[in-house]
Parts: structure tokens; sequence; C-alpha cells
């Protein structure tokens, strides 16, 4: 029987992309900084010069999985991050972009083998938002996590 798991250590040969909403920035900059920790403890070399990781900004939620779909078909990286933030209003924009953005970064993992991890908050208010984003705890380290988890998955599956 064959196990596979992936690792959090070794991954100084991981390349990394994250995309990051502008929209709700004061949310999605916690969360990248989260992120950036996270992966900066774990090996990653975040340092804008590095070639280990690169960083896409983008209007909003909306937008996040065609840049997604272009990093990773790029075949430059092993894994792509998406951070946003998408906070219920009055109206039902909010419905609109959150499924379109949820089933867009599931479909560019489907498309492209590249594992995408979604890091796009979902939240009634942006108190809610800021305590994902690091009030209370910062869910971008658990992205960062999960993008090593599966980058070194990625690499060990037959």
């Amino acid at each position: 029987m064959g196990v596979f798991e992936g690792r959090f250590t070794g991954a100084a040969s991981l390349r990394i992309a994250i995309v990051v909403a502008r929209f709700n920035d004061l949310v999605t900059g916690k969360l990248l900084s989260g992120c950036l920790d996270c992966l900066s403890r774990h090996g990653i070399d975040v340092s804008e010069t590095s070639g280990q990781l690169d960083v896409a900004w983008v209007p909003g939620s909306f937008e996040v999985p065609l840049v997604a779909q272009r990093l990773a078909a790029s075949g430059r990286y092993q894994v792509v991050i998406t951070l946003g933030a998408v906070i219920r209003g009055d109206t039902p924009h909010f419905d609109v972009v959150v499924a379109e953005v949820s089933k867009g970064v599931a479909a560019v993992s489907r498309d492209t083998g590249v594992p995408v991890i979604f890091g796009v908050l979902t939240t009634d208010t942006l108190q809610q938002a800021l305590e994902r984003a690091g009030i209370k705890s910062n869910l971008g380290w658990s992205y960062g996590l999960q993008a090593l988890e599966m980058g070194s998955l990625m690499a060990t599956l037959p």
C-alpha cells in the first residue's frame, strides 16, 4: 500500500505564485503578510529578487481566476495561492462574485494540474474578514502551509 503525504520542509526548489485582489486591501494585505511570513519561515525566499515567489495584484476577487489560470499554465510555478476578500453587502453582487471566483479557482486547478490554494475569504461583515486576516488569527499563514503541503505532495505522486 502506498501512502502519499506532503511535507512542510524542503521547499527550496518550490516556485510559488500568489494572486492578490486589491479590493478590500485592508484585509488582503494582511492575508498576504501572513502568507509570506509562513512561506519565509519554511524556507521560501520571499525577497523580490529571489525568483522563487511572484505576487500578482488584480483589481478584485472576480479577476483572480483569470490571472491564476495564466500563471498556473505558464509551467513556471508548482503552486498558486489566491487571496481575496468578498464581504456581503446589501445587493446580490456578493453571491455572484463568490460563485464565480470559487468555480473559477477550482477550474484552474483541474485544467492545469497545478494546485491552486483557495484563500478568498467570504464573510458577512468587515469585522469577520479582519478577524480571519489577523485580529484573531491570520488565515494567510494557513494558505501558505497548504501551498507547501500541496507542492510537496504533487512532487511525490506517481
